[in-house]
């Protein structure tokens, strides 16, 4: 077989992302904040972008322009005037809305504290009592064992280890730790901790001691008339038992959790205005870009070198400028959409949402399913029945015997609503929550799916949810 060298001629086609490419569909995964913050990064980074807070001056359209100047004024004056209000449906209203005032005095920074951890306070109250330098070395090893609820997680041979301490000093600081504020913190099973606060606060009826002893297990699941006959009491007696014990904690250090709560600012926000919705992007702190005159005009007198830079820079910051653009037109087309397929859920809440898939928007826009998908990722609407996640419109269907569909997002709503109004002393089981789902909405259901729209709202079981008392 011989080799040989051949030129051959070969035309293909290939798909290659541009940087600017990529930063667009970056932008239009990003939530409101992070928009937010990449927008001021990029004013930060780039010299040829600037806030204004004023309307930028319409040039004089009878001026005559070369073909280069008017490209570069295009640029100029492609900021962001205009574009919030082209799509909002009341662009008057937003516009009249009153500038906030800034505070005087403080900075904002200068009035923020840092919340107490739970070891930072226990630590605090270990220095101000009669702990040794030994004791306060224990009580160290032992406060960095502690779970976000306060429970210890590790064991005495452990903390031994650590400490190079014996079993019973490890003992005695610990429980010295278990009486400081929150009582009961420290404590290695959730029968310790109820018993240390029941001795603090002098609960020492020997039927009480011995249902958080033995008997938490069956509290739990409801066994009240076994327990009842052991202790040969009433339910009344038992009732009055089980008023005492919600009186304690079982999770001291819980109220010092450092799980900050997560807050959402909408997107977009939908009213209704007569008989139609109105849908307002929110353009609550987002800054107008234009183009820096100053750099522009520089431009001209440049060095080849610093022209270079100066037009890299310049593509980059009309090219956020227009990204942003689109992202902003993407966002109000997805929820004129969702506006018009869910018009039922706008008009009479959640139990009305239809079942809707991405490919419906996406052919509804003439856009692709990922395009939609990114759209509406971490992107929260203000509709009549509250705040939701865009997602949140998009849901499976389910059969009616009539042959149309309903959304599951729909049957879970109704669910909980069976729930919240039901009997207390009679819960509605599954299968019984099946069959006036079968006769409400004619939807064929299965107990076993019944159970799992409950499960994933967090709504306990029949059994558990009944109430004795």
């Amino acid at each position: 077989m011989g080799l040989e060298l051949r030129q051959q001629l070969k035309l293909s086609q290939q798909l290659v992302m541009t940087p600017q490419l990529q930063q667009a569909i970056k932008l239009l995964q990003l939530s409101r904040l992070e928009l937010l913050e990449t927008v001021q990064q990029e004013l930060l980074e780039n010299p040829f972008l600037d806030e204004t807070e004023t309307e930028t001056e319409v040039p004089d359209k009878t001026e005559v322009l070369t073909e280069s100047q008017a490209e570069e004024e295009l640029v100029r004056n492609a900021d962001w005037e205009n574009y919030l209000g082209e799509f909002s449906s009341t662009s008057k209203q937003a516009l009249s809305r009153d500038l906030e005032m800034p505070e005087e005095g403080v900075s904002f920074e200068a009035r923020l504290a840092s919340k107490p951890s739970l070891e930072g306070h226990l630590n605090w109250q270990m220095r101000l009592s009669s702990f040794t330098e030994s004791e306060l070395a224990i009580g160290d090893v032992i406060l960095g064992n502690l779970d976000s609820n306060g429970y210890l997680q590790a064991s005495m041979e452990e903390i031994a280890a650590m400490v190079q301490a014996s079993e019973e000093e490890i003992e005695s600081v610990l429980t010295r730790i278990q009486h400081l504020d929150p009582v009961g913190v420290g404590a290695r099973t959730p029968q310790e901790c109820l018993l240390v606060q029941m001795e603090v606060l002098g609960y020492d009826d020997p039927i009480l001691v011995s249902l958080v002893q033995d008997h938490l297990e069956d509290l739990e699941k409801n066994r009240y008339k076994p327990l009842a006959r052991k202790f040969k009491i009433s339910m009344e007696e038992l009732k009055d038992y089980l008023d005492l014990l919600q009186t304690l904690d079982p999770m001291p250090g819980a109220s010092f959790s450092s799980t900050e709560p997560h807050y959402v600012s909408p997107d977009v926000f939908v009213y209704k205005y007569g008989d139609d919705f109105v849908i307002i992007l929110n353009e609550d702190g987002m800054p107008r870009l234009q183009m820096n005159t100053f750099y522009m005009d520089s431009m001209k007198g440049a060095a080849d070198k610093e022209k270079e830079y100066f037009q890299e820079k310049m593509r980059s910051a009309a090219w956020l400028m227009k990204s942003l653009y689109q992202r902003q037109r993407t966002l109000y087309k997805v929820v004129e959409s969702i506006v018009g397929f869910q018009r039922a859920f706008f008009e009479e809440g959640v139990t009305k949402l239809k079942p809707l898939i991405l490919k419906e928007v996406a052919e509804d826009i003439e856009m692709h399913e990922s395009t939609v998908s990114r759209i509406t990722t971490s992107k929260y609407v203000s509709t009549p029945h509250g705040i939701f996640e865009l997602k949140f419109f998009f849901n499976s269907a389910l059969d009616l015997n009539d042959g149309s569909q309903v959304g599951s997002e729909s049957v879970k709503a109704l669910i909980k609503q069976m729930i919240s109004e039901e009997d207390t002393k009679k819960p509605l089981s599954d299968e019984r929550i099946g069959e006036i789902l079968q006769e409400k909405l004619e939807v064929n259901i299965a107990r076993r799916t019944v159970a799992k729209y409950r499960s994933a709202m967090g709504i306990p079981s029949s059994s558990k949810r009944k109430q004795y008392f």
